[in-house]
């Protein structure tokens, strides 16, 4: 699920109750932009930070309300490309009309991690051509040589996330240091989880000692013994608005995306942020041309667009997850920068990514997720 900061502000204000709505956007259908987020005003772009010349249109391929207005007004006037923005629900949607295009149709797509290594195995995407992406260097590292792309030669990061607990401290009598205290009886029906099952069987292996990404089914069976041992303490299990049951009082306690963390803190301060001691999960969303992109230098003009500092920042502070352009972390706000980037602390080697695991492992998975979900009266 992707959603702006300032789309999430808004629907905070407006809808702080509301349960349950759907997050899945229309694919195929040109996204409805929001208003654009106030701060970092772009400065005019010089004669030396323009975007080079690339005729037509650009085909960009990704989740809805992904960019500020202003920020793509500003690219279409200054190079005179238009953009046709088109939005797609999941990943796997994606994945299959790229592969039914034959990497065609699309010029830009932004996707998930994992799935991008499904792209670059098949073939579906082309490599970068650094010479027309001056403003590479800007890329902060810790996002760089991931699984999907260890070479860094088809991706650029755009947006990152962490499993994150976060608790009402004037609900919650004990202080949360990791997903272990989530199985305390205090929290009994008073937790919201997200509806991402790798994510939260993730958060069990983690408890147990084990990876993300484990194909060992005695493993997983341990997981799972784990998980069922945490339904009693579940009242939720959803993907959207869970801010706003945090902030409600719906729930004390929640495991959120990083947008949703950003505008429950925002809302309300008194939030207790916790990055579990277990270890940190954290997940990219990358930029990638597809290997039959009927406008592969639009694409190249748009990718060193976003990554000059005063658009990136511009850009996520719209967007709500940490920023990956290490330029433009000083130009972000103070009133985001706590949320958007990425505390210093944390060390690559420190965090794991969820990556694709076998078939035999994946279905053992969702057999867990449907027992759990059953068990939470979900």
């Amino acid at each position: 699920m992707k959603k702006s900061l300032a789309l999430l502000l808004a629907l905070a204000l407006c809808v702080s109750l509301l349960a349950g709505c759907g997050s899945a956007k229309t694919a195929e259908q040109p996204s409805v932009t929001q208003p654009a987020a106030e701060g970092n005003e772009a400065e005019p772009a010089t004669e030396e930070q323009k975007a080079p010349a690339a005729a037509g249109t650009l085909n960009l391929y990704t989740w809805a309300d992904m960019f500020d207005p202003e920020v793509l007004a500003g690219f279409e006037e200054e190079t005179g490309i238009r953009i046709n923005y088109v939005n797609f629900d999941y990943d796997e949607t994606m994945l299959a009309k790229l592969e039914a295009a034959k990497g065609g149709d699309y010029d830009l797509v932004i996707a998930d991690d994992y799935i991008i290594e499904t792209v670059i195995a098949e073939g579906l995407a082309q490599k970068l051509d650094r010479e027309k992406i001056s403003n590479f260097s800007n890329i902060n590292p810790i996002y760089q040589g991931q699984f999907y792309d260890p070479t860094d030669e088809y991706t650029v990061p755009y947006g990152s996330g962490v499993q994150t607990i976060v608790y009402d401290p004037a609900l919650v009598d004990k202080e949360i240091t990791g997903y272990a205290d989530l199985w305390d009886e205090s929290f009994a029906d008073s937790i919201a989880i997200t509806a991402n099952y790798r994510v939260m069987i993730g958060m069990a292996l983690k408890v147990l000692g084990y990876s993300y990404n484990t194909n060992n089914l005695d493993e997983l069976q341990e997981a799972a013994e784990l998980m069922y041992k945490l339904a009693p303490n579940i009242r939720l299990i959803k993907d959207d608005f869970v801010q706003d049951d945090l902030i409600s009082g719906e729930v004390n306690t929640a495991v959120m995306y990083t947008s949703q963390v950003t505008i429950a803190k925002i809302t309300k301060p008194s939030l207790a942020v916790v990055y579990p001691k277990e270890g940190i999960g954290f997940g990219i969303m990358g930029m990638f041309i597809p290997s039959q992109a009927p406008n592969a230098d639009a694409a190249h003009a748009f990718i060193d667009y976003i990554l000059r500092p005063e658009v990136s920042a511009r850009s996520y502070e719209y967007l709500g997850y940490y920023c990956t352009n290490q330029a433009a972390d000083a130009l972000i706000s103070d009133e985001y920068k706590e949320f958007l980037v990425l505390p210093a602390e944390f060390r690559a080697e420190d965090m794991e990514m969820i990556e694709n695991i076998s078939a035999e492992a994946a279905e053992k998975q969702a057999d867990i997720w449907a027992q759990f979900k059953t068990l939470c009266g979900q």
